[in-house]
């Protein structure tokens, strides 16, 4: 049996007085890409934050590669190796693309230093036409890719995508599939929380509907695909 690179087991959190998580578990193997599928509101973000340390859990235990990371800072999870796209992208809005990419360039925790900027610009050529532009001049698709670039040049043994492809033009959409699709490719394990189910279910291993908090369905890409009654219910799809 592959040992867990990612182990969430019983993970309680939430926000001040009001919980959100009830005993969240979730794994991803080494080279594996795990869904993360729900409505808005039902704890997604949430189970990201806690996972990345921008939350502490009230309950239960988070491992990475068989080390317990419960309650560490999140700087230090990200120098472990899990690398963090945000909703919402928050690139620097007077950073270069040149400049994200190098201000967080380092190598993985084993050394590896596959992800460099220039690798960053061939898997997104966009980017490489506007290398010297800020932030802030990007469109919301180039500031996606930017924000993958910029978790990919830390050389991350995890990347976990929120919200991989909200708000862009179908376009670039799928642009974005087709990197994340190279990235699978490429053995990266990926945690992808995203509405297009299709999509997920083309790339993805393993899948978690969470639904108030909680994991309400876990199973394959093949068992999601074939249970259509499943997105009705608990996605609206």
């Amino acid at each position: 049996m592959t040992t867990a690179l990612l182990d969430v087991r019983g993970v309680h959190a939430g926000h001040g007085a009001a919980e959100v998580l009830f005993g969240i578990d979730l794994a991803v193997a080494p080279g594996e890409i795990v869904g993360v599928l729900g409505r808005n509101g039902m704890g997604k973000t949430t189970l990201v934050r806690t996972v990345m340390g921008l939350l502490r859990p009230r309950a239960g235990t988070i491992t990475l590669a068989g080390r317990d990371i419960t309650g560490w800072a999140p700087n230090r999870i990200a120098r472990a190796g899990v690398g963090l796209v945000p909703e919402g992208r928050q690139v620097f809005p007077n950073l270069s693309v040149d400049e994200h990419l190098e201000a967080f360039r380092r190598a993985s925790p084993r050394g590896a230093t596959n992800w460099t900027p220039a690798r960053v610009l061939d898997l997104f050529p966009a980017l490489a036409a506007r290398r010297s532009h800020g932030g802030s001049q990007l469109s919301g698709g180039e500031q996606q890719m930017l924000a993958i670039g910029r978790a990919l040049v830390t050389n991350p043994e995890l990347l976990i995508l929120d919200e991989a492809t909200e708000g862009l033009a179908p376009l670039v959409r799928e642009e974005i599939w087709h990197a994340l699709r190279q990235l699978r490719d490429a053995g990266l394990a990926m945690i992808v929380i995203d509405k297009y189910v299709q999509r997920l279910v083309a790339i993805g291993d393993h899948h978690v509907i969470v639904e108030k908090g909680r994991v309400v369905w876990r199973g394959s890409s093949d068992q999601l695909a074939a249970d259509r009654a499943l997105w009705h219910r608990y996605l609206g799809a």
